[in-house]
C-alpha cells in the first residue's frame, strides 16, 4: 500500500524473491529499442511482459536478456481481461517450450478469485529459446565458454 517508486518497489520484491510481471499495451518498448532499455526491464526483476504487441527490436532485445515476451489475444488487453497489475500470475510453461507456443496464464487477485487466459509466446525462433532457456545470451555464451 505504501507509494514507491519504481527502483524501490523492485528492490522490495527482489528482497522478498518476487519476480515481477509487466501489463502493457499497444507496441511496448517503442522508442527504446537500444539493449539497455530491455537491461534495465531485467535488473528491475521483471521476468514477463504480457504486451498486446512488442515494437519488434525491443522485443528481441526481451528474449537476448532473459524476458519473457508474451502477447494477449486478438482483441484481449488488460480492460477486456479484468486483471490491472494487483494479481500475482503463474505460467503454463514446461521444458518444451516452441516458438510462438500458446501459454495458459494464470490471474489471482488478493482475494483468491482467479481470471485464466491464452497468450501467445512472442519467442520467435529456436535459438531465441535458447536464449530464453539459459537465461539470456550472454549467459548462454558464458556456459558455452566453460563447457
Amino acid at each position: 500500500g505504501a507509494v514507491k517508486t519504481v527502483y524501490d518497489a523492485s528492490l522490495a520484491y527482489r528482497k522478498d524473491g518476487i519476480p515481477l510481471v509487466v501489463l502493457a499495451g499497444m507496441d511496448y518498448g517503442m522508442g527504446s529499442s537500444r539493449d539497455w532499455a530491455a537491461k534495465g526491464t531485467f535488473e528491475l526483476g521483471v521476468r514477463v511482459v504480457i504486451a498486446v504487441s512488442f515494437e519488434r527490436i525491443h522485443r528481441s532485445n526481451l528474449v537476448m536478456m532473459g524476458v519473457l515476451p508474451l502477447t494477449f489475444q486478438e482483441g484481449e488487453d488488460t480492460d477486456s481481461l479484468g486483471v490491472d497489475g494487483t494479481e500475482t500470475f503463474s505460467f503454463a510453461i514446461d521444458d518444451d517450450l516452441q516458438p510462438r507456443q500458446p501459454v495458459k496464464v494464470t490471474a489471482t487477485k488478493a482475494d483468491g478469485a482467479t481470471r485464466e487466459f491464452t497468450t501467445t509466446c512472442r519467442v520467435d525462433t529456436p535459438v531465441e529459446v535458447d536464449y530464453l532457456r539459459n537465461g539470456g545470451i550472454l549467459h548462454m555464451v558464458l556456459r558455452r565458454m566453460t563447457a
